[in-house]
């Protein structure tokens, strides 16, 4: 199988179609041997991943997924007492050594967020009732002075409904202005353990512990227990993720607020607007790459988005993240004390076919955040997508390099496409 049928497999395309990308790439670019590079260096790490694991090309995909997971498993053990066995009911007032790993493998730099005033005048002007019901507050006034406004605005999409929600977006938001925004630092915040009560009155699923508010520079951490294999690696690498997103919405609020469609533009950047299929149907000459800033695949894998070429941000925020753990690993001079992630995080592109037991080919994904959301689910969803995003990023920046894809993808994250 040549390198062409090797990567369209993995990412549900044609051979054709993604030698057709190479050719229209190395003509723009001047570089060549790029999808021959990559397939290359998939196999290469493969063959060492599955030789540390002690395994070869012939096991079954099961025994390749389980020993990808034990190896996760493990190393979970090892971040979970690096942290100082974090008990998350307690550090609402301290985040002890879970924050602080965290920020000291990034810091991030002040954002342009809403004002806190602003934010409180909203919520003044469109009550948050579910709130207010359950606290027995007169107003919003006092449900934020005796709770908290970090504590009081994570909590809005967990105990408002979907109509609120909508309602507060669309109308509150509208009437922003320049002036209601400031520059002010990322703010991480483990909640009181009184928010899993107000949660579980209004959610009755198991819901994700960790979020952000990008508008507000929020990320939150609800102080759920940490009882399921996987759950501190999740936890601490979504707070990696999101102390990258979060400046990162930032700065293309900083670059719009001057428009005068600026509220449209934020708008569309806090849904995560992507581009629609109508408008793919458009005949253009140019070599076009999609800006799809969110995971499609959560919704439709079958999307047909995702089969022709683009570039994801949260891919970006991810290799980023793997460059924190290799930090990590660093920092830990003690060889006892090395926790090993940056080895697994740098497998975000990697991954191959393997024979099920039934003498079926499956795709394992080597990528730590496809094992780690795998593994938290207890395998009942093998995820795939973080991979396959990953290799389209990959592809686009040893092309264009990772400056340039960055640049591009800060200039046409509103228009959802790069022409070439």
């Amino acid at each position: 199988m040549n390198s062409y049928e090797k990567l369209a497999r993995i990412l549900k395309t044609s051979p054709e179609a993604l030698q057709d990308l190479d050719q229209k790439m190395s003509k723009i670019t001047g570089q060549n041997g790029v999808i021959e590079t990559i397939a290359s260096q998939n196999e290469i790490l493969v063959t060492k991943t599955l030789h540390e694991l002690g395994l070869n090309r012939s096991a079954p995909a099961e025994t390749v997924y389980t020993s990808l997971i034990h190896r996760l498993i493990h190393l979970d053990q090892m971040l979970y007492e690096l942290l100082d066995s974090p008990d998350l009911s307690k550090m609402s007032q301290a985040c002890g050594k879970l924050c602080e790993t965290a920020l000291k493998l990034y810091n991030p730099p002040k954002g342009l967020f809403i004002k806190k005033e602003k934010i409180t005048e909203l919520l003044d002007k469109f009550p948050p009732d579910n709130m207010l019901t359950y606290f027995g507050y007169a107003n919003t006034k006092e449900l934020i002075d005796k709770e908290g406004l970090i504590s009081v605005v994570s909590a809005l999409r967990f105990t408002q409904d979907q109509e609120w929600m909508h309602k507060f977006f669309d109308t509150a938001y509208r009437e922003l202005k320049p002036e209601d925004f400031e520059e002010r630092n990322v703010e991480l915040k483990v909640l009181e353990t009184k928010w899993l009560n107000v949660v579980d009155k209004f959610i009755e699923k198991k819901y994700h512990n960790i979020s952000h508010l990008k508008e507000f520079g929020i990320i939150f951490v609800i102080p759920l227990p940490i009882d399921t294999p996987g759950e501190t690696i999740r936890m601490f690498t979504l707070i990696m993720h999101y102390l990258h997103e979060v400046p990162f919405y930032s700065d293309l609020f900083r670059k719009f607020i001057k428009d005068p469609d600026f509220i449209t533009k934020f708008k569309s950047l806090l849904r995560g607007d992507v581009i629609e299929d109508e408008k793919l149907k458009i005949k253009n000459e140019k070599l076009t790459w999609l800006v799809i800033q969110r995971y499609l695949a959560k919704d439709d894998e079958n999307d047909p988005r995702l089969f022709l070429p683009h570039i994801n941000p949260e891919a970006e925020h991810w290799l980023k993240v793997s460059e924190d753990l290799n930090r990590l690993d660093r920092m830990m001079d003690d060889s006892e004390n090395k926790v090993g992630l940056g080895y697994w995080a740098s497998l975000d592109f990697v991954g191959d076919f393997f024979k099920d037991e039934r003498g079926h080919d499956q795709l394992v994904s080597f990528d730590l955040i496809d094992l780690i959301m795998s593994l938290v689910k207890k395998g009942q969803i093998k995820y795939l997508y973080h991979q396959q995003e990953a290799i389209w990023n990959r592809i686009f920046s040893e092309y264009m390099g990772h400056e340039k894809m960055n640049q591009l993808i800060e200039e046409n994250m509103i228009k959802g496409l790069i022409e070439l």
